[in-house]
């Protein structure tokens, strides 16, 4: 019988939480890869526009909704618009450094996760820019769409000629939706609250956001989302023992492993009072 002086054990499962100064680093990188990368593949306005009028047409013959529509019904009021550019411009970086800070103070396991995850989405995003330059939709005239930024701000985008800070011609993948989609899925996997589900409003919010500031289509979001797909398949969450997570496992597979536990410990009740007489 275990005193009651003894030290509880390890909770299964747990991971050390890795070194604050190279996790800082780490994540410091993946901004600046991010912020600077894409700058990279800059000076193909010529192919970045015809492959913009190539995604349009696409997105046409695919029937999906256009992106005029929800630019409309962002038009509806200065106010509107005015949120929607102010969230474009100020909530992915925060967001996502916000959500990396709460894994790794309180679920260290998902955060070296998380940050695996976002890092190989991040450099796997880099190379399109090089392959395929793509002019966002506000920059297609054949859209007849407005950059909402410009027009009624904030913009985080000076003229394409004289910013020298971006590229905007790096329009695919969006990891605006890349970001925020990981951001909900990580907070849905590392937390047991009925209301984690929630967390999906912000990748929704996000589509819609770079959908009707027209800085994005469509098939920015989709081709992100599969390579959020394809890393979360190469990239599995595991604890110091090598297992998953237990808040990562079935919930209906947590609750089978306590009963069969607590048919064991009924059963070897018993033999412990039959040994102690």
């Amino acid at each position: 019988m275990r005193s009651q002086s003894e030290p509880a054990a390890a909770e299964p499962g747990a991971i050390a939480r890795p070194p604050l100064v190279r996790e800082f680093l780490l994540v410091a990188g993946l901004f600046l890869v991010y912020k600077f990368g894409r700058q990279l593949a800059t000076g193909h306005t010529a192919e970045a526009l015809h492959n913009a009028h190539r995604i349009w047409d696409l997105e046409r013959t695919l029937h999906l909704p256009s992106e005029v529509d929800v630019q409309s019904a962002l038009l509806h009021g200065d106010t509107l618009v005015h949120l929607a550019n102010t969230y474009y411009a100020i909530v992915h970086f925060p967001a996502t450094l916000a959500f990396l800070v709460w894994l790794y103070l309180k679920r260290p396991a998902h955060y070296v996760w998380a940050r695996r995850v976002l890092a190989l989405v991040t450099a796997a995003a880099l190379v399109l820019p090089f392959t395929f330059p793509l002019a966002p939709p506000r920059m297609l005239a054949a859209s007849g769409l407005i950059d909402t930024a410009r027009v009624y701000g904030p913009s985080v985008y000076g003229p394409p000629s004289s910013d020298h800070l971006s590229n905007q011609f790096a329009a695919m993948p969006s990891l605006h939706f890349g970001w925020a989609l990981m951001v909900a899925i990580g907070m849905i996997a590392a937390t047991r609250s009925r209301w984690r589900w929630l967390w999906l409003l912000h990748p929704a919010i996000t589509l819609l956001v770079i959908v009707g500031t027209a800085n994005h289509y469509w098939v920015d979001a989709i081709i992100a989302t599969a390579m959020l797909g394809s890393a979360l398949a190469l990239i599995r969450p595991q604890t110091s023992s090598g297992g998953t997570p237990t808040s990562l496992r079935s919930p209906h597979r947590t609750a089978t492993t306590a009963v069969r536990g607590t048919r064991r410990l009924v059963a070897e009740e018993p033999a412990l009072v039959e040994a102690g007489r």
